[in-house]
This record gives structure tokens, sequence and C-alpha cells, in this order.
């Protein structure tokens, strides 16, 4: 659905590109997160599963500089998770003002369940696009993503 603002041809091509991006970000958020609704996690408690699986523990603050997200919104997520015993916070070794946040056991056995079919689904789904596509797309959204 391209942009009916009556801007110039660089403006135009501009919203057109970024409505485009989002719809397809939200078509794929949507399709993928199925994977993981059974488990009663949102994106944002998966995501957080996934980084400390694949980072290790962390800091609230490195969490939410990870994840793109907010200080606020980041204390919720670890709150939801901590409740189902999926995370754990401790206080931090050198530093008795901060705490890291870690997968317990529980956590740790349901993100690894969950991230096969996670990442076959993101497979299947990015399959419409070549290899050269592909590495063509992850340049050009890093090239969005750290532009000032």
């Amino acid at each position: 659905m391209p942009t009916k603002y009556p801007g110039d041809a660089d403006e135009v091509r501009a919203l057109n590109a970024y409505i485009c991006l989002l719809r397809a970000t939200e078509s794929l958020l949507a399709r993928s997160s199925q994977n993981f609704r059974g488990s009663k996690l949102t994106a944002s408690q998966f995501a957080m599963l996934e980084c400390l699986l694949f980072q290790g523990p962390m800091k609230p603050s490195e969490l939410a500089g990870k994840m793109l997200k907010s200080g606020g919104n980041i204390t919720m997520v670890i709150d939801n998770l901590e409740k189902r015993k999926l995370v754990q916070r401790t206080p931090h070794a050198s530093d008795r003002r901060a705490i890291i946040i870690s997968l317990t056991a529980a956590g740790n056995k349901l993100i690894e369940s969950l991230m096969p079919p996670q990442v076959a689904c993101i497979k299947d789904q990015m399959a419409v696009l070549t290899a050269g596509e592909l590495e063509t797309l992850r340049e050009l959204t890093r090239r969005l993503g750290t532009a000032q």
C-alpha cells in the first residue's frame, strides 16, 4: 500500500520504502511468533531468553541495549520472566549497585526447545530471497539501523 502523501519524488520514494520495510517486518514477526505463542511468551520475552542463551548473563541495561528497548520495558519483561522462574536476578560480583540477569535451568530448557523451530520458520520465510539478496538485505538494514 503506497503512501498518499503529496510530497516530492524523494519524499514519496522514502515513505514507500519505509512502509514496505515496516509491513515486511510486521508480517515476518507475526508469522514467526506463532512458534512460541504456545509457551505463552511475548516477542520481547522470547527475544530476552534468546539473548541470554547466546550472549550469556548481563545487566538489565546491557539487555536493553541489545534488544533496543527502554529500561522500563526491560524491567517489566524481566519481572514477568522471573515470575515464571525462567530468569533470575543475582547481585553483580564487583558492583553492589548492579544485578545480573541469567537464565534459570527452566528458562534454558525452554529457549533451547524453541530455537530449532524458530530458526526453521525464519529460514523458510527468508527462502524467497537468494543468498546474495539476503546478504544485500542484511547490509542495507544494517546501514539503516546505524545511520544517524
